[in-house]
């Protein structure tokens, strides 16, 4: 596998919006992806291979905190350092832009993603009951702090 981390640009948004219906009961529209992709506080990385979209991540920039938006990942290529490699990017930049901490909302099933999230250092620190609308799930509310980037 050869793939490449690179900042979402207006152009990926059909790729993604396609990709969005292969990853989640509630995908995003090509609208929302557009909307991101124009938000002056979102930053958002693409895994391509080939040129080939088959994840992406991002967060919102809010007042020094980062809110993560989504996390997705090709199911066929899950388990492959794909999601990893997200990850890393993303804490790499918010750190970059001095953030105090990345937050998340995962499903409480969701034990793969939790793993992952844990192995890059966040914690969970509460939950939201009823989060999801699809079927109600739980989630739970993970969030890595950066205490050098502290005031």
């Amino acid at each position: 596998m050869n793939i490449k981390i690179v900042p979402m640009k207006p152009e990926d948004v059909g790729d993604l919006a396609k990709m969005d219906k292969k990853c989640f009961a509630v995908p995003w529209s090509e609208k929302s992806f557009m909307e991101e992709a124009e938000n002056k506080l979102a930053v958002y990385f693409i895994a391509k291979e080939n040129n080939m979209c088959v994840g992406y991540a991002g967060y919102w920039n809010v007042a020094g905190e980062g809110g993560i938006t989504n996390v997705a990942v090709l199911p066929e290529y899950r388990r492959k350092g794909v999601g990893s490699a997200l990850i890393s990017k993303m804490i790499k930049s918010a750190y970059a832009k001095k953030l105090s901490l990345l937050t998340l909302e995962v499903r409480k099933s969701n034990e793969a993603a939790q793993g992952l999230y844990k192995k890059y250092g966040f914690d969970i620190i509460g939950e939201r009951k009823r989060y999801y609308s699809d079927n109600g799930e739980d989630a739970w509310i993970m969030t890595k702090t950066f205490t050098e980037n502290k005031e």
